[in-house]
């Protein structure tokens, strides 16, 4: 098979993996023009300093011995099938980046007979670029759940990043619909990844010239909505991931119809408005100090969709609303809807010269459209409506939202979105 083919499939095998985007463009070179754009392979992500980076995003084979219901590269899937060997890799990368169309590589893979054989592949392809190459651009790297930890321990060494996908919340749908999976053999590369991240971390601490240990962190991906598991048992197990797993971040993937078996849910489009409210609940753990137990309970185990999980829970707890901007320290002040981390700093600052007014506050760049109905500047209400939940609902929720129409969503055309820009903004920029 051509090396293009090869590229062809195996990137398009790749596209379901959400720990980065693919661009998606299909521009053609013009006569008199320069260069050109294809959907295979290249795709964009975003660095820990927040420039924006190109990566050649493949999987190293999409043969696998795994029949998961939910996944496109399933061992029952009739579908055009490919391998690239560790030196068709290194070739496409170094030559890509010579050519500056990639800044990395982000390298995944089925199970090629079996999780050792795969790991040990992905680990020749890493060292080939490192050792032999010299390469020294970014590389995220999947481990393979079940493979020995000697072949995952040295591909870490190599590696900017690396992540296991656990791809199913619970044990009851990895059981439903991947039986040939089990949560402690996804759990336990998990565990021992952070565990050596963080005593490399404390290495380098004493010494300089300590070894790193994939230095950008892990990272793992979850499917929403294949099984019936709710937003609290997702956002509960995020939030272990990050406490004791050292984990970068947590991918929300809604799940996408690929396939019938009778096991997966019937459903006519992706739940991204689901995804998204994840996204935003997410940031929440990480920058906002909110407990999983805060936002949802058993009671209420699912986000409001047409409401981002801040301002749901403001909602349930008016008793600690309005709060004086001028008082209130940073902590509640970060817990205002509307107001990001950035506002927040901006009034702690701010406030220290003089007190602060609505007028004051929107000088500085605070987004009142939410904070208004939840702060008092001086003593004074803005929110020009009674101080009641459904009050303030009413005004929260767009009209437009009552009638929703959604459309399917695919990764390579325009985008279109069943939900406000400004959520979808909200879910990457953590500004909540």
């Amino acid at each position: 098979m051509e090396l293009l083919e090869k590229l062809k499939i195996l990137a398009d095998a790749a596209k379901y993996d959400v720990s980065c985007s693919s661009s998606g463009s299909r521009r053609k070179n013009t006569k008199g023009g320069i260069g050109n754009a294809a959907t295979s392979g290249i795709c964009h992500s975003w660095s820990q300093d927040g420039r924006c980076i190109s990566l050649l995003k493949i999987l190293l084979t999409n043969y696998c011995v795994f029949n998961c219901a939910y996944c496109v590269n399933r061992v029952s899937n009739d579908l055009p099938r490919a391998a690239f060997t560790p030196d068709e890799v290194v070739d496409l990368t170094i030559n890509f980046y010579r050519r500056n169309y990639i800044e990395g590589l982000f390298l995944s893979s089925a199970i090629w007979q079996n999780p050792n054989h795969t790991m040990e592949l992905l680990l020749q392809t890493v060292k080939k670029l490192r050792v032999e190459q010299r390469f020294n651009g970014y590389i995220h790297l999947k481990a393979i759940p079940g493979a020995d930890w000697r072949l995952i321990a040295e591909a870490g060494t190599l590696v900017d990043r690396m992540s296991v996908n656990i791809e199913l919340p619970s044990s009851e749908g990895l059981k439903l619909l991947a039986p040939q999976k089990r949560k402690e053999t996804i759990m336990k590369p998990m565990g021992l990844i952070g565990s050596q991240i963080l005593e490399c971390s404390e290495e380098q601490k004493r010494s300089r010239k300590a070894p790193s240990f994939v230095p950008a962190g892990q990272s793992t991906q979850l499917i929403i909505g294949a099984t019936p598991d709710t937003d609290l048992k997702i956002i509960q197990l995020s939030e272990n991931l990050y406490h004791h797993f050292n984990l970068k971040r947590v991918y929300y993937s809604a799940y996408v119809p690929v396939s019938n078996a009778p096991v997966l849910p019937q459903m006519a489009s992706p739940p991204l408005k689901r995804e998204n409210r994840l996204y935003q609940a997410d940031w929440l753990l990480r920058y906002y100090g909110f407990k999983a137990q805060e936002l949802l309970s058993n009671d209420n185990p699912n986000f409001h969709l047409d409401l981002d999980p801040k301002s749901d829970w403001a909602l349930r707890n008016l008793h600690l609303f309005p709060v004086e901007v001028n008082k209130a320290d940073y902590n509640v002040i970060l817990r205002v809807p509307g107001i990001g981390v950035k506002s927040a700093k901006k009034i702690i600052i701010a406030r220290k010269f003089h007190s602060l007014s609505f007028e004051d506050l929107q000088k500085i760049g605070v987004v009142l459209k939410r904070a208004r109905y939840f702060i008092t500047c001086k003593g004074r209400y803005y929110g020009a409506v009674p101080f009641k939940e459904e009050a303030i609902k009413n005004h929260l929720i767009p009209a437009h939202k009552k009638e929703p129409a959604y459309t399917q969503l695919s990764l390579f055309s325009e985008p279109a979105f069943g939900y406000q820009l400004a959520d979808a903004q909200s879910s990457i920029t953590g500004e909540i």
